[in-house]
């Protein structure tokens, strides 16, 4: 038989159609599957955590999970080292086979979010940033000692077997799925393998161009929204890195636009941000509650501790007999009936095309902005609550971002390539945006404070001559 049915599972997806792994059935009893990872513990809590961490109580389509987004990452990342790993091998010495490294790459992209808490990112800012981690901390440190025994006993993917000599290294999955840091933390491993990190920590990647694909489908915003194939075809490894052709730098730019109006019009959506300033309110309180202390001290309750669980633990607080936790009980029973506390009442967007820009920027100093806008308003208001939300994406990296100068440009033209920064087409990108939003408690007061916010900003820009 051509092709070993028994040793493969099958799954479907919107997105990408079917996806495929190995099944524990049909392989050797000392080999562990692609199957068995998936099924883990850990991955499966997956389920339990929402890829929008709080945009799908605002998009209702939305109600996505992680473990679906894994899936998908999973997938590409055989997409990618089937389209790249010619070139890889012409442009590195001591590639490891085929097979080991999109292996690697299906474990590191199926197991890049292992560590995340509820509500994703935001737990990341407002929970572990307290213990100087963030979650793909706590996802290396979960591949490397909970599950480093099983993936080295991955010998084989749907496309191919390893080498009887090769053994997947946890560090090395570890490693790919962090942010680069610089320094130590990237000496001594391969230049293949350093060549691999594009994958994760680029501008383009396995997990943004699932994330982009499924976000934008699930929401209803885009049942298509850029050509991946394209994007795929015309990418390949030179010495330099991870490199495009100019005929695929179109779609590369279409992707960054589509990822820049995801932010926008979903992450950044006002009333997504209004719950989130709800939650930041009632976040740290309602931690001590829940959990004891620092995740890696306490992984057995991390591991339970999921969306879904918090969700349960908050809603049975308003019959507490605790008055403390019966108040934050009924705090968070607002919430989950959206009676959001916050009311945006004016929002000015700002692009930046330097890296220096966001910081000469008047709203670099959000408080002070604030408070010269109470001193605008009449005198009766200039004390009612309000509040300031700034969200910032960046469109493409700049100089002091640690993911640049890992993704290249070849233009024939021109030669050989160059960093993907240096083309002046790819430069009339902005670097990044910034929303910057003011909140009220209740509607009535837009136009006031619209209008001492242009007050605001006419101060701060105005100038007597032309520029």
């Amino acid at each position: 038989m051509s092709h070993e049915y028994l040793s493969e599972s099958l799954v479907h997806d919107p997105i990408h159609g079917y996806i495929a792994f190995t099944s524990r059935y049909g392989i050797p009893d000392d080999e562990v599957s692609e199957q068995e990872i998936i099924d883990h513990p850990w991955v499966q809590r997956m389920r339990q955590i929402h890829q929008l961490q709080t945009a799908w109580w605002v998009f209702p389509s939305a109600e996505h999970m992680r473990f679906q987004h894994i899936l998908g990452a999973m997938h590409l990342a055989s997409r990618c080292v089937d389209q790249w790993y010619d070139s890889l091998c012409e442009s590195c010495e001591h590639v490891p086979s085929k097979a080991y490294v999109e292996s690697l790459a299906r474990m590191a992209a199926l197991l890049h979010d292992v560590g995340h808490g509820p509500f994703g990112h935001f737990f990341d800012d407002h929970y572990l940033d307290q213990y100087q981690l963030t979650h793909e901390d706590i996802g290396a440190h979960i591949i490397e000692h909970v599950l480093g025994d099983q993936l080295r006993r991955v010998k084989r993917n749907p496309h191919g077997r390893l080498k009887p000599l090769e053994v997947l290294d946890p560090r090395q999955v570890g490693w790919l799925i962090r942010r680069p840091k610089g320094g130590a933390q990237d000496e001594g491993h391969p230049i293949w393998l350093r060549r691999m990190r594009a994958l994760f920590s680029g501008i383009y990647t396995v997990d943004n161009m699932d994330f982009v694909l499924r976000d934008a489908y699930m929401s209803g915003y885009n049942t298509k929204a850029f050509d991946l194939s394209r994007l795929l075809h015309y990418s390949f490894f030179t010495p330099q890195g991870l490199t495009i052709h100019v005929r695929g730098l179109p779609t590369l730019i279409n992707f960054i636009e589509t990822r820049a109006n995801l932010f926008r019009t979903i992450y950044f959506h006002r009333t997504v941000r209004a719950l989130d300033i709800a939650l930041e309110e009632l976040f740290p309180e309602t931690m001590k509650h829940l959990f004891p202390g620092n995740p890696l001290e306490h992984l057995d309750e991390y591991l339970q501790l999921t969306e879904m669980s918090f969700l349960v633990d908050i809603a049975r607080w308003t019959k507490s007999a605790d008055p403390q936790i019966r108040n934050l009980g009924r705090k968070w029973e607002a919430i989950l009936r959206r009676e959001v506390t916050w009311k945006m009442a004016c929002e000015r967007t700002l692009n930046f095309h330097t890296a220096g820009a966001a910081r000469m920027t008047i709203f670099s100093e959000p408080d002070l902005v604030l408070k010269r806008v109470r001193e605008r308003l009449p005198s009766d208001l200039q004390n009612m609550q309000l509040h300031y939300d700034v969200a910032q994406h960046y469109h493409r990296p700049s100089a002091r971002l640690p993911v640049n100068g890992q993704n290249f440009l070849l233009d024939p033209a021109n030669g050989t390539p160059r960093e993907l920064n240096d083309d002046e087409l790819f430069r009339q990108l902005p670097i990044s945006f910034l929303v910057f939003r003011i909140y009220t408690q209740d509607h009535g007061h837009e136009a006031l404070l619209n209008t001492a916010l242009n007050s605001v900003l006419g101060d701060a820009t105005d100038a007597k001559t032309n520029m």
